[in-house]
């Protein structure tokens, strides 16, 4: 799924808990988001590997929930809240396309990266890939709730998310080509090999 999609779905989980606890409702709410965002802050490091955890982020989820029914301060609620939505920002890749250069083609085998049986978890393909007519359906539909309820500047996040994951929508299937392009004929051309080296194989050549 796409990343509007995955930062929609973290405020989604962050908001019954906000309306719950209206006195710690924005720290819960960008809890949430920063939850559905942060997995893939790997992207061009070892994407849905290095910081996806659909095992870990789940246990300390349920661990963190406990201390926070317990202890119920704000702090120990964002965390909770953060983690649950980074366990399902992580679980929820599984369902979708793998990590070819053109996922529409299913020529890959890997989704998401089980650091706990170590190894890769084959993608279901249920979301074609990121950026299919899918997602942003699932997008629009997880925003609704979200703009009749949230104001202020989160109103504003949703909105930012709905218009980047239409425009991505619109040209996700021609990125490959321009992404191509510009490797072969600019960038491998001029970076240092040592950087050249890191890129992830799907921008050289595809899984």
């Amino acid at each position: 799924m796409m990343l509007p999609t995955h930062a929609l779905v973290g405020l989604a989980i962050a908001l019954p808990v906000a309306i719950a606890l209206p006195e710690s409702a924005n720290v819960v709410l960008f809890a949430g988001l920063l939850g559905g965002i942060v997995p893939d802050l790997d992207l061009y490091l070892g994407h849905r590997k290095t910081l996806h955890y659909p095992v870990y982020y789940t246990v300390l989820a349920a661990a963190v929930v406990t201390v926070a029914l317990f202890v119920r301060m704000s702090l120990p609620i964002a965390v909770a809240v953060m983690l649950i939505a980074a366990a399902v920002h992580s679980i929820a890749d599984v369902f979708g396309g793998g990590l070819e250069l053109r996922p529409w083609e299913a020529t890959s085998d890997r989704a998401v990266y089980d650091h706990h049986r170590d190894r890769w978890i084959a993608p279901r393909r249920w979301i074609r890939y990121d950026g299919a007519p899918e997602d942003l359906l699932l997008t629009v539909a997880v925003a609704g709730p979200l703009l009749v309820t949230l104001d202020g500047a989160f109103r504003w996040v949703v909105v930012a998310a709905l218009t980047v994951a239409t425009a991505y929508t619109v040209v996700r299937r021609a990125l490959p080509a321009v992404a191509e392009s510009l490797l072969e004929d600019v960038l491998l051309q001029r970076l240092p090999d040592r950087v050249v080296a890191n890129l992830p194989t799907r921008y050289v050549s595809d899984q």
